[in-house]
């Protein structure tokens, strides 16, 4: 129960504070979706062209199956941040019921995916000329330590959309928030591809962490200034992710993970 002290604590339900509550979720909404486009539309123009140049091999249906499902569910995030924000719940509790089956979709397609990328770069590795194999091989160096960024979202993203969806009725304010720091977590594959921020990966996940913390950083600096204080769903989020995440820091570029790698993905 909120007490009167925390109640004194927060800003006055203004017009404006008001339409930020509803339209705040919308912008986040929008936001993700345009970080998944800068990231993936030059990554994908360029590799494109390397296909069209021979210098690639074309991608895989998975592939494509994978980015329809990725953007459906952004889209579907969006649609019913748009619902809520207009007012139109018993539409936003309708649609709703997809994401049952585009998040088991999307994570069965990710896990598809990873071995189908490595073995396909595998491949190429063994088979190319020599300068092509050599850079095929740094290019497996590297799939070695995103497996564990991809495994790493392929865990949290269902975990976290699982428990936002069991709270739907029972706790709203959980289950949206929820709903976008789960679907933060694959947000790294977009944020990698820019190459334009200033990043130390592949020497390590960092930078792309802290990118993806201060993506979902909105909602949690407006819980903060609007109530001031934060709500519980934040300590389940980070208990989620940070045993894995330090999993992740552990094993990143370390011999012993090169090693075990081909074996899990490799042909």
């Amino acid at each position: 129960m909120t007490t009167n002290r925390t109640q004194s604590l927060q800003l006055p339900a203004s017009p404006l504070v008001r339409a930020i509550d509803r339209w705040i979720w919308v912008f986040m909404a929008a936001f993700f979706i345009a970080i998944t486009l800068a990231g993936f539309i030059p990554d994908a123009i360029m590799k494109v062209e390397m296909v069209r140049a021979g210098a690639s091999p074309p991608f895989p249906l998975v592939l494509h199956v994978h980015a329809v499902l990725m953007g459906a569910f952004l889209l579907l995030l969006l649609a019913q941040a748009w619902l809520m924000a207009t007012g139109r719940r018993d539409r936003h509790m309708l649609l709703g019921r997809a994401a049952f089956l585009l998040v088991p979709a999307i994570v069965v397609v990710g896990f598809i995916l990873v071995p189908t990328i490595y073995q396909q770069v595998w491949n190429g590795a063994q088979s190319a000329p020599p300068p092509i194999r050599e850079n095929l091989r740094q290019t497996l160096h590297l799939l070695d330590n995103i497996a564990l960024l991809q495994a790493r979202a392929g865990i949290l993203f269902p975990i976290g959309i699982g428990l936002a969806l069991r709270a739907r009725r029972t706790d709203p304010t959980f289950h949206k928030r929820m709903m976008f720091l789960a679907t933060a977590v694959p947000l790294g594959a977009a944020i990698d591809r820019m190459t334009w921020l200033p990043s130390i990966h592949p020497a390590s996940p960092l930078s792309t962490d802290l990118y993806m913390l201060l993506a979902v950083s909105p909602i949690f600096l407006w819980d903060v200034i609007r109530r001031q204080a934060a709500y519980r769903v934040y300590l389940v989020w980070l208990g989620l992710f940070l045993p894995i995440t330090v999993a992740v820091y552990l094993l990143w570029d370390t011999p012993a993970w090169h090693a075990l790698v081909p074996r899990i993905l490799g042909p």
